[in-house]
């Protein structure tokens, strides 16, 4: 009876950690198969639209032609794109105002939805504090194309935005303020706080639910005002999240989006305005140099992934918070 008994056992369940990643993952489905089934929109999203796509990143190092297979190794040119955009007149204007453009948008844009929504905490006024947040997602909602008309009615001659300036000597003329290469940067920085700042917030105010209130009741015990509260225990709760979506936006740090520049600029002010995402746009679909502008576009994700890399290792090493 003993030996029967022994051999009818179960089998001991291997610990979750000792299994292999195949098995691991068989576990998981089987155990949440509606989380699993929820998720595949996404994942065939991303197989569909980000990774299939990538094949095409071949004719970076071909001469390619429409109605040419992509896989062509006939018109195979090697690095002969990319040698042709770092000996180009418009290499270093492009790559220098993509960087002044980005850093400019980090800088002093990140930190804005970090600032509204510390100051939509603390106030006490619940139904004040909803209409503000209200107020502030509705450029996020707007289409880009009315979102450049506004900018371009409020910074135009007739614009106040360009009679202030004008007035206090800024603009020699009364011009649109899009006319002058010195005014596109501020103009393009601006704009994309006050279309960014109240969506982008939206994180930070779910990170300021998960702070401990009893922090908050220590600190006032010990004879912390308001301003030593939010320095020493609010910032402190949400710097993972600072943390995480400032390297997320560092893997961005390359890439400045082609739709509202193009919407904005002209020719006279290609000296500051014009960056790699348009140079491509120009390249590839105006001048139908698509092996070109596809080497250029590239080059544009690799320095991406570097600058991810590098400021995903500087984060480890500095803090406890990296992507992986």
């Amino acid at each position: 009876m003993v030996t029967k008994a022994v051999s009818t056992a179960q089998k001991p369940r291997v610990p979750y950690e000792q299994l292999p990643f195949y098995k691991k993952i068989a576990r998981d489905i089987k155990g949440s198969p509606i989380l699993y089934l929820m998720v595949l929109p996404v994942i065939a999203f991303y197989i569909l639209f980000r990774y299939k796509p990538m094949y095409g990143l071949f004719i970076s190092f071909t001469d390619y032609y429409p109605g040419a297979p992509i896989l062509d190794f006939d018109s195979w040119v090697g690095f002969r794109n990319f040698t042709d955009f770092f000996t180009s007149k418009d290499f270093g204007r492009v790559l220098k105002n993509t960087l002044t453009i980005s850093l400019s948008t980090i800088i002093f844009g990140f930190p804005m939805p970090i600032i509204f929504a510390l100051l939509l905490n603390e106030l006490k006024n619940a139904r004040f504090s909803k209409v503000m947040q209200t107020i502030s997602y509705l450029p996020h909602f707007i289409s880009l194309v009315v979102i450049c008309g506004l900018i371009r009615t409020f910074v135009g001659a007739d614009g106040f935005i360009a009679q202030i300036i004008s007035s206090l000597g800024f603009a020699e003329e009364k011009a649109s303020l899009l006319n002058y290469a010195s005014m596109f940067v501020p103009i393009y920085v601006v704009s994309d706080i006050w279309q960014t700042v109240g969506y982008s917030s939206i994180v930070y105010l779910a990170a300021l639910t998960g702070v401990n209130q009893e922090l908050y009741e220590a600190a006032t015990v010990d004879g912390a005002g308001r301003w030593k509260q939010v320095w020493h225990v609010t910032l402190p709760g949400i710097l993972p999240t600072i943390i995480t979506m400032l390297l997320l936006r560092m893997g961005n740090a390359m890439t400045v989006g082609y739709e509202k520049i193009i919407l904005l600029y002209s020719p006279q002010v290609y000296e500051t305005a014009d960056v790699i995402s348009s140079y491509v746009y120009r390249s590839g679909l105006q001048q139908a140099r698509f092996s070109y502008s596809a080497a250029v576009g590239l080059f544009n994700s690799v320095i991406n992934v570097i600058i991810l890399l590098i400021s995903n290792k500087i984060s480890s090493k500095l803090t406890d918070t990296a992507l992986w």
